[in-house]
């Protein structure tokens, strides 16, 4: 038994939460959006209590120990050395991915990404007039690879001017070997590609698994590098708006701090500076556990599938708490497996379609939540499929 209970069942519902408030049924049980059904750790409670507790909620600014917390997480985590001056806040990765696009851009440059992908980049992409060229991941015995052939075709592509990598990779579950992330580099350098490396889910992964932050691969190619990090998806604080930009170019940092400015995302909320500073310097225990217990219920849901239906196949789980599954034996798009079990099942997941998968009847399951709520959504799938 560990020192946190990720059993406890927390009612979300009437709690302004997208998750569980923006569905209509109240019957319907949420395995989609990627937020996590567990409570805060405490130290993390605490910070935001005070802050309530306080009484005033003006504007907010950071402080030392807002960038002391960012640089000792990263170097203690992942050995990355951190200037202050190269972390700009921002409330959000995907509107910081949008700012930092327009900033570096132009309308009609093509942004190469690995799809199955993230659905938020593809409207950044296209919102800021670039176009998406996708490099579908390749697919074998339950886990994905990237195609660095048809890759290096893209990135020759005279309009090719972004590599946007997910590390690790959502929704695949990938998390990218030292290798891999080299071959990316050493083709984003020959290419002149800038690279945009959303590292949000970098600590949601197996205790005792290495991750590889994209700055550690080539030291040469930082002045090329924007890197995208967050507290929110790591400690469920994703409603305190609380995340932030790493650029080592002071060029870039430049367009890249004006176009924040210019899309008026450059406030942070009070709440999101007390988390974070709480998160990154107090939390390392609760995170651990969290991490055993997101393998727990990926191993529950792996056994439902190998004993219920073994044709069905759950991709490797490297990172995320989100589990991409193979569903091609039901001869049924993943939108409308989707549609069947919100309709004859009341069980809400994501279908592959909406990330671009380039392979058919995909679903995406949100692990982040109680054993028990896991289980109730096996029975309503099983309930549905026979």
């Amino acid at each position: 038994m560990g020192k946190f209970n990720f059993d406890e069942k927390v009612e979300r519902r009437g709690t302004f939460s997208y998750k569980w408030d923006s569905i209509d049924d109240p019957n319907l049980l949420p395995l989609w959006v990627a937020d996590m059904d567990f409570k805060v750790a405490p130290p993390i409670y605490a910070a935001v209590n005070k802050c309530a507790q306080h009484g005033v909620f003006g504007y907010a600014t950071e402080n030392d120990d807002y960038y002391n917390a960012i640089i000792s997480f990263n170097k203690r985590h992942y050995g990355v050395e951190l200037d202050r001056e190269w972390i700009m806040p921002v409330p959000g990765i995907v509107p910081a991915l949008t700012a930092v696009l327009q900033a570096l851009t132009q309308p009609g440059d093509e942004v190469i990404l690995q799809t199955p992908a993230y659905n938020c980049f593809f409207s950044c992409i296209r919102n800021s007039g670039l176009v998406a060229s996708e490099n579908h991941l390749a697919y074998k015995e339950g886990k994905f690879f990237i195609d660095f052939d048809n890759l290096e075709k893209l990135a020759s592509s005279e309009k090719a001017r972004v590599l946007l990598v997910c590390n690790p990779h959502n929704p695949s579950g990938r998390l990218w070997k030292l290798e891999e992330l080299q071959r990316l580099s050493e083709i984003a350098k020959k290419h002149n590609l800038i690279v945009i490396s959303d590292e949000i889910h970098c600590d949601i992964r197996p205790n005792g698994s290495k991750f590889h932050s994209f700055s550690t691969i080539d030291e040469s190619y930082n002045d090329h590098l924007i890197t995208l990090g967050a507290p929110s998806k790591t400690f469920n604080i994703a409603g305190l708006k609380s995340a932030h930009v790493i650029c080592r170019n002071k060029d870039y940092r430049y367009k890249i701090d004006r176009q924040i400015n210019i899309n008026e995302i450059c406030d942070v909320n009070v709440f999101g500076v007390a988390s974070t500073i709480a998160a990154y310097t107090e939390c390392d225990d609760w995170l651990y556990e969290l991490n055993d217990y997101i393998q727990e219920n990926y191993q529950i849901l792996k056994n439902f599938f190998a004993e219920n239906y073994p044709k069905i196949k759950v991709a490797d789980l490297e990172s995320t708490y989100l589990a991409w599954v193979d569903c091609s034996c039901m001869k049924l798009s993943g939108e409308e497996i989707k549609n069947k079990l919100i309709r004859e099942g009341k069980l809400y997941i994501n279908d592959g379609e909406m990330y671009h998968s380039p392979l058919n009847s995909f679903i995406r399951v949100n692990l982040a939540c109680t054993k028990d709520t896991l289980k109730n959504a096996l029975s309503r799938f099983k309930k549905v499929f026979g």
